[in-house]
């Protein structure tokens, strides 16, 4: 399966980081509900985990919220090997505009 792995800088707190990604794992729970199934997450302190069922592929990963930056791994489908730099490309913009 192959792995996805970055670190995006951002300036916030902690807290007001981890604020963020829950708020934005919610809202993509709700704007994507037809596409993503089983969408769970799980936070132990500044380490989240979640997995999710895409098309039907299984997304599984973890964010680690440290002072400076935020750490995303994760594991997605062989199918979307051919899409992973697309993919890394979006994680990367995404995660940098909701943490600026």
């Amino acid at each position: 399966m192959p792995k996805l792995k970055m670190a995006v800088p951002h300036s916030l707190t902690q807290d007001e980081a981890i604020k963020r990604i829950k708020v934005l794992l919610d809202d993509t729970k709700k704007e994507f509900a037809h596409k993503i199934s089983a969408l769970h997450e799980e936070w132990d302190g500044n380490t989240g985990r979640f997995n999710f069922s895409a098309m039907g592929f299984s997304v599984s990963g973890t964010l680690t919220v440290k002072t400076s930056q935020v750490d995303i791994s994760g594991n997605f489908p062989l199918a979307a090997m051919l899409f992973k730099r697309k993919i890394e490309s979006t994680i990367r913009h995404c995660a940098e505009t909701l943490l600026a």
